[in-house]
């Protein structure tokens, strides 16, 4: 454990006798990390820009057709996934504002669920209870192994919604399921950049998402 923190912070194991040398450490781990994730996001951009572009269009059309999405995840995947659905419900700008919510945002529901039911099915049974045809499920994970991701989007999948899912490493057991209509994974080894990829991703699916519903034709 001490060997693998030394080499994300080798600066906090330096000679503190030696203030430039350190400062030296901590610039080079800034700009190492910046490069890191530069160049992840940019291959990341280079594998999935079409398909993200597919999977906006698509969420474009679940929307104008009075869909709504669900978003959920575990730990920081949590916040992630709250984030994304505040982007779509309280849009920066002119945006139109979407129905969008996080199921993790109700901790009595999550709680209740886990005590009386079992972790495995917090997002499950809140989508049995809410989920419809037309409506959408984003999963953000950086494993891809959660369980209780993957039942999930099974019930999703067998209520006809309309699937995305955002993993890392290779994608774990995500990877393996028939029931993610896209999967976008952030090949890397590290949870720091993967997350840092994954919010650049969603951001971008929120944007293409936002731009593709308005330039749809009004029926209003």
């Amino acid at each position: 454990m001490n060997h693998d923190i030394e080499s994300l912070y080798p600066f906090l194991y330096a000679d503190t006798s030696n203030m430039d040398a350190v400062l030296e450490l901590v610039r080079q781990s800034t700009v190492d990390k910046a490069r890191e994730i530069i160049d992840l996001r940019a291959s990341v951009l280079e594998r999935d820009a079409d398909r993200l572009l597919e999977c906006a269009g698509k969420m474009a059309e679940r929307f104008a057709d009075g869909g709504r999405l669900m978003a959920f995840g575990n730990g920081g995947s949590s916040t992630d996934a709250q984030d994304l659905a505040s982007l779509f419900l309280s849009p920066a700008g002119d945006a139109r504002p979407l129905p969008a919510f996080g199921l993790t945002n109700d901790i009595a529901v999550i709680t209740a669920l886990c005590n009386d039911v079992g972790f495995d099915v917090v997002f499950a049974r809140q989508i049995a209870a809410f989920g419809r045809a037309k409506d959408i499920a984003v999963g953000l994970s950086t494993s891809g192994d959660s369980t209780n991701l993957l039942r999930a989007f099974d019930e999703a999948a067998r209520r006809g919604m309309f699937t995305v899912g955002i993993a890392g490493y290779n994608g774990g057991r995500m990877s393996e399921l028939d029931s993610i209509d896209y999967l976008f994974v952030v090949p890397s080894p590290s949870v720091h950049r993967i997350q840092e990829a994954q919010t650049t991703m969603y951001h971008a699916l929120w944007e293409l998402t936002v731009e593709l519903l308005a330039e749809r034709p009004s029926h209003d």
